[in-house]
């Protein structure tokens, strides 16, 4: 019999007693009597074998995998892209495999680059960053590739699905100016990044359309973390102090009346930062994310936050690459689709001096996010 290695087709032959032909056709899915397929796949299952999806490949084609690369596993936004990329891809047969890169671009661009390995039939890839180099593997990559994050207008070279952060930046600014605050201050991400770039953009175009002046010295540029959102606030509060009666350790001035943050582990921070100074979220600084995940419904108050539609992006760059796989958009220019952002308000961004309302448990909830054809942008 048989021993050593890895298992093959003789072994499997020889343990369910049947031609290594009728081994073959079973593995293949060529048809064979169903008692010979129940003693060949018995006898797999015993020795452990596991078909190579590269070899499968070359044969039939597919190799029925998927990949989703994103910067951090861990993060509430790619966790709800993964569940309906997921779902779509079991649903028409293939098997997920993710990639955490870290946002490291060489990792992104291997990534990219493997699919000439055809271990995977597609990618959907989502970078914070695009460089030239990204621009140039997107458009010789061997296997078709769906981008979630934003691509140049006039030089995309694969589909994409994006999130309009400008006006989802600009929807709670506004908000926060609507319910009384002046001094508002901003938690952004790295400035090098697409969604802070676009966020900081969204954050003057609402302070200029309600006629506030815009303030550097209101501006942080942190990580994505809640360590960093929380160090953010500490740092803004010990320039401008809390506006307040009360001591915050800081230096005494106008204070800080809200704060906006890119993202919901940026909003986690302040809002720790903020408690941790003996001040009141609403009543003394409101606080207000985006992406609104599930980290924002947590703590009290519930945060107010801006939903990018995370899910609804991973559904749709999901359904554009099993449609560009399956031959069906075969001939036609990369597509974009835009996902338009939505307001949920909870306690965190209650009016200017409002009691901050008791623990409930009903809060707002959005209508789902929806689809736009204009240009719109990406978040971490």
């Amino acid at each position: 019999m048989t021993t050593g290695g890895p298992p093959t087709v003789e072994t499997i032959a020889e343990r369910a007693g049947v031609s290594i032909a009728s081994v073959s056709r079973v593995l293949n899915g060529h048809g064979a009597r169903p008692e010979t397929v129940r003693r060949v796949e018995r006898a797999a299952a015993e020795v452990g074998y596991v078909p190579n999806a590269v070899a499968r490949s070359l044969k039939g084609g597919r190799t029925r995998q998927l990949t989703f690369a994103m910067q951090d596993i861990g993060n509430p936004v790619y966790v709800a892209m993964v569940r309906q990329i997921q779902t779509i891809a079991k649903a028409q047969g293939y098997r997920l495999l993710l990639h955490s890169t870290d946002a490291v671009a060489e990792d992104e661009l291997a990534v990219v680059r493997s699919l000439a390995d055809r271990t995977s039939d597609g990618l959907i890839l989502c970078p914070i960053r695009i460089t030239p180099e990204h621009l140039e593997a997107l458009r010789t990559a061997a296997q078709p590739v769906v981008v979630i994050g934003s691509l140049p207008e006039d030089d995309a070279p694969v589909d994409s699905v994006r999130a309009d952060s400008v006006t989802g930046a600009e929807l709670a600014v506004r908000h926060l100016v609507a319910t009384g605050r002046r001094r508002i201050a901003f938690v952004n991400g790295p400035a090098d990044t697409v969604p802070g770039r676009n966020r900081r953009r969204g954050y003057h175009r609402a302070l200029e359309v309600s006629g506030l002046t815009a303030d550097p010295d209101l501006v942080e540029t942190t990580e994505f973390t809640v360590e960093d959102g929380a160090r953010s606030v500490h740092r803004l509060l010990d320039r401008h102090g809390d506006g307040t009666d009360g001591g915050t350790g800081g230096a005494r001035g106008p204070g800080v009346d809200a704060v906006f943050c890119a993202n919901d582990q940026l909003a986690l921070g302040a809002s720790q930062a903020l408690h941790s100074r003996g001040l009141r979220i609403p009543e003394d600084v409101a606080v207000v994310g985006m992406d609104d995940t599930v980290l924002v419904r947590a703590g009290w108050p519930p945060l107010t936050s801006v939903d990018l539609g995370s899910a609804e992006r991973g559904r749709i760059a999901a359904e554009m690459l099993l449609e560009r796989i399956a031959g069906q958009e075969p001939r036609t220019p990369p597509r974009v689709r835009t996902v338009t952002p939505e307001l949920v308000v909870r306690a965190s961004s209650a009016p200017a001096n409002s009691p901050s309302p008791a623990p409930s448990s009903s809060s707002s909830s959005p209508s789902s996010p929806s689809l736009s054809s204009s240009p719109g942008e990406e978040t971490p």
